[in-house]
């Protein structure tokens, strides 16, 4: 590797990591984080380890792991929006150092270099560490567990088997056991194609299984205790639920097959095919490349250097693009393995062929990058121009550095990690904090937090407000619509409601009082109309504070 391509990767890896953690304190802009934040939060309210609740009802969603990492941040360093990312992030770094590990094991030094930095700069990545629900912490488990049975597969450790059957655990214990397709299914194709499939049955292998079982037994004992024990629970509107029974099916198979308590109507198998052009920017028409080349070598018998980033990523590719459940974050648990089988084509000499697509794939994501970005803020005019200025002329300095000093392809590479990084720090220090002024949520939790409202009960009519459950500093109880009609609050009460809620309010004829309003964008997704400041005003309504 040459010195100034070293130099250059570590000033990029540098800002990549400021880059990432620069929203580690934005207030929260979209529900799910709000949720897995006020679960955590009542853990420590309700003093309770292995019990789920939000909205002081029992919730069976998701597994526990990720709340027990924020539990424990929580109890070190309170109860705060960055302690709930903090640990996300650190799991994030963990997966930078997997990627790099596994990488330099079958690619060298360059490669992993090179992987790093895709996994650190893709976009949807970058994203997650600011909008963080359970992928960061996936990231890690994934590519850790692969890297502790790679070295597993060539020599057995005591240490590499545990490592692995711990990470593949709390992977398990973080999004189900879909996740072993990932881990299990990268070892199945490593050794298919060396033609070592009936090493399978090895004792490794078995022990591995063994012991990941073994380190799920706390998610079966919490699901045990909250929802077998307890057959008079009413879950998904009925009695008799297992908790186990549900980790083991409806959470997994059942949505797969929309035959679970949680159904969706539609599904694409070409979701994926078009959304990583976005949540795998810049690197996703190189990556594509990579795919063709890699079935070319297998289908030619010529061998890779490894089958467990193509196995892994590939086969949870292909079953999420066959689920009906298909959100974008999804594929993120897989983006290291798909950095590992993308970087060797960012950099190193390709056909003449490849070399054009190669700069069309990287040059569309340069140019456009930061074109999105001064459109956005022109049509925007969120403020902080200061930080815009700071921004370009960092990245313009940086971008300089890159052409001064580096030759193609290299340069194409890290063009492409400057433009991307111009993109994400200008969403976490300016445009975030426009959509965070339009939540109403936030404006509402810190009204009723005014020592005078101390007495009011608190209730929310809709089961989806969980960003006001976070940020309101006491127990908010969760009440139907429906039932407003009909209840007698005791003493002071105060409801909380949407503008969706409100209406039906109205179409009922139900009489409430209206308390305060707040402002408020209505969708997570960020539509131009809401960019635009001119037809801002058609997508905001109201948040309200209500009273019998």
């Amino acid at each position: 590797m040459k010195d100034n391509h070293r130099q250059l990767y570590l000033l990029l890896f540098a800002l990549a990591l400021v880059v990432n953690f620069a929203g580690i304190n934005l207030d929260f802009f979209t529900d799910d984080p709000g949720l897995y934040a006020s679960i955590s939060k009542n853990l420590i309210y309700r003093h309770q380890f292995f019990e789920l609740f939000t909205y002081n009802q029992d919730w069976l969603d998701k597994p526990h792991f990720p709340f027990w990492m924020v539990l424990a941040s929580f109890k070190v360093f309170g109860i705060s929006v960055w302690a709930y990312r903090l640990p996300a992030l650190l799991f994030f770094l963990l997966g930078l150092r997997y990627t790099w590990l596994f990488s330099k094991k079958y690619y060298g030094a360059e490669t992993a270099w090179v992987a790093v930095l895709i996994t650190a700069t893709a976009q949807h990545l970058v994203m997650s560490n600011t909008d963080v629900r359970a992928e960061p912490y996936l990231l890690a488990l994934v590519i850790g567990s692969i890297y502790h049975i790679s070295k597993l597969d060539e020599r057995f450790t005591i240490t590499d088997m545990l490592l692995a059957a711990l990470l593949t655990a709390c992977a398990i214990m973080t999004k189900g056991i879909f996740v072993i397709v990932a881990i299990y299914g990268a070892l199945c194709l490593q050794l298919l194609f060396q033609g070592r499939l009936r090493e399978l049955f090895s004792l490794k292998w078995i022990g591995l299984v063994t012991f990941s079982a073994v380190f799920v037994l706390p998610e079966l004992y919490a699901l045990y205790v909250q929802f077998d024990l307890h057959p008079e629970k009413t879950v998904f509107g009925r009695h008799h639920v297992s908790g186990i029974k549900w980790f083991f099916w409806d959470s997994q198979f059942g949505r797969f097959v929309n035959n679970g308590p949680i159904t969706r109507q539609s599904g694409d198998v070409f979701f994926y095919l078009h959304t990583l052009l976005w949540a795998f920017a810049p690197w996703c028409l190189v990556f594509y490349y990579s795919i063709y080349q890699s079935i070319k070598q297998i289908v030619q018998r010529k061998p890779l250097a490894e089958y467990y980033s193509f196995g892994g990523g590939m086969l949870l590719l292909l079953l999420f693009s066959l689920s009906r459940f298909q959100l974008p974050f999804y594929t993120n648990t897989v983006f290291p393995l798909f950095a590992v089988m993308t970087a060797p084509y960012c950099y190193k000499q390709l056909s003449t062929f490849g070399s054009y697509y190669r700069s069309f794939g990287l040059g569309v994501y340069i140019v456009l990058l930061p074109l999105a970005v001064l459109a956005i803020h022109y049509f925007s005019e969120p403020g902080h121009v200061a930080y815009l200025v700071t921004d370009c002329l960092l990245f313009g300095i940086v971008a300089f550095m890159i052409v001064k000093t580096s030759a193609q392809p290299a340069r194409l590479f890290l063009l492409a990690c400057a433009a991307s990084l111009f993109a994400n720090f200008y969403l976490n220090a300016v445009f975030y904090k426009l959509v965070i002024s339009y939540r109403g949520q936030i404006k509402a939790a810190d009204y009723v937090n005014q020592m005078s409202l101390d007495k009011y009960h608190l209730y929310n009519l809709s089961a989806e407000n969980n960003v006001f459950q976070f940020y309101t500093q006491r127990q908010v109880n969760y009440l139907p619509p429906e039932s407003f009609k009909t209840i007698n609050p005791v003493g002071p009460t105060l409801y909380f409601a949407n503008q969706k809620t409100v209406d039906s309010l109205k179409v009922w004829h139900v009489s409430y009082k209206t308390i305060k309003a707040f402002p408020n964008y209505r969708t997570e997704s960020i539509y131009p109309d809401f960019i635009n400041k001119n037809t801002r005003k058609n997508t905001i309504d109201s948040v309200y504070l209500i009273s019998k």
